[in-house]
């Protein structure tokens, strides 16, 4: 849990400080008030680039250029720990864990943090890449060194398309790269599958929610140095890799009515998605002992007072500290006392309400 959460010239706050128990945390206030960038601040307190994927010098307050620095104190099994993300002008983004310098992904073995955001809605309907990214982060938050293996394939699979580009043709150069990709490409498809088989026994029996079935296609073949060696010529007419884990997609059915997720109404579609972040937030919480940080940004104004009732009384059994936004504090009336209440006004300020 988070128990104090310190923003410096972050986004919309140039100062801002929580102090907090535990219990799940609401953030209500006008629109542009800022509570959003709270939600993003405590993102940044995971590896990545936050739930909205912005670049470091894209989160410092404007107009200035001092940086911006957020400080949390985050209670692991008993255990107080400082933990720091900041980034100095023109600097890329630091971390800090007890006064020493570390690697972000240090931040997923100390506190596991979910989210699901408006522009998430449309996530059964888009791209591929954005629900690889959904899958990914849900498989980070069983792994943290997902996100090395995935960095480590996505930098071999840049330099070999920078060869296919330049039509290199020493094998030798691209056999090295290769036997990389399909190392990490490996350990990246064996990491989504287990966390998805996780994720959906954590589903069985034990939600409000509709649950989704889900599974993983297009991630290529088994012997992907293979593939990879055979397939040059057709990858170097396209400039890039055809055949990877990077083209996986993550698909899911409404499994009650039998359909796609796609084709379910947008109410459906939404639901879905709340389903598997509670599954993962169970799940973990039965392998770690602890549930993760959940980040909510929205959610309560597109569900009905049924389902708005169901979900939180979800996030209270699991013990989550959820940080759940809206418009109105009567979105979250169903919360009664088992909730810490802020509004956040039109000038960014934050002041504790009942709750």
């Amino acid at each position: 849990m988070l128990s104090r959460l310190v923003l410096l010239q972050f986004r919309s706050h140039p100062h801002l400080e929580l102090r907090l128990d535990g219990r799940p945390v609401v953030l209500f206030g006008p629109n542009g008030a800022g509570k959003t960038n709270i939600l993003e601040a405590v993102s940044m307190l995971s590896p990545g680039r936050g739930l909205r994927r912005a670049a470091a010098e894209e989160l410092a307050r404007q107009p200035g250029d001092l940086g911006w620095k957020i400080r949390a104190a985050v209670t692991v099994d008993g255990i107080g720990h400082e933990v720091e993300s900041f980034s100095a002008p023109g600097a890329a983004r630091a971390v800090m864990i007890d006064g020493k310098p570390a690697q972000q992904v240090a931040l997923g073995r100390l506190m596991r943090v979910l989210w699901l955001v408006p522009v998430m809605d449309r996530l059964w309907i888009e791209a591929p890449e954005g629900r690889r990214r959904f899958l990914d982060r849900l498989t980070m938050a069983f792994q943290p060194g997902h996100a090395e293996e995935v960095l480590a394939y996505e930098k071999a699979m840049r330099e070999r398309n920078r060869l296919l580009k330049d039509m290199v043709r020493d094998a030798g150069w691209y056999g090295a790269l290769e036997a990389q990709m399909a190392a990490a490409g490996a350990a990246i498809s064996g990491n989504r599958r287990a966390a998805l088989a996780r994720i959906s026994a954590a589903q069985r029996g034990a939600t409000a929610f509709p649950v989704p079935e889900m599974r993983i296609e297009g991630e290529g073949p088994a012997d992907l140095a293979t593939a990879l060696a055979e397939g040059r010529a057709r990858d170097m007419a396209a400039g890039r890799a055809l055949e990877g884990p990077h083209r996986a997609d993550l698909v899911a059915h409404h499994a009650a009515k039998g359909m796609p997720a796609a084709q379910a109404s947008t109410g459906e579609q939404k639901a879905l998605l709340i389903s598997v972040i509670l599954a993962n937030a169970r799940a973990l919480a039965e392998d770690t002992g602890a549930p993760p940080v959940l980040l909510l940004d929205e959610v309560a104004a597109h569900l009905d007072a049924e389902r708005r009732a169901a979900l939180y009384d979800e996030i209270c059994a699991l013990g989550c500290q959820a940080f759940m936004t809206g418009t109105g504090a009567e979105l979250f009336e169903g919360l009664g006392g088992r909730a810490q209440v802020f509004e956040v006004n039109e000038r960014g300020g934050v002041s504790a309400a009942p709750g």
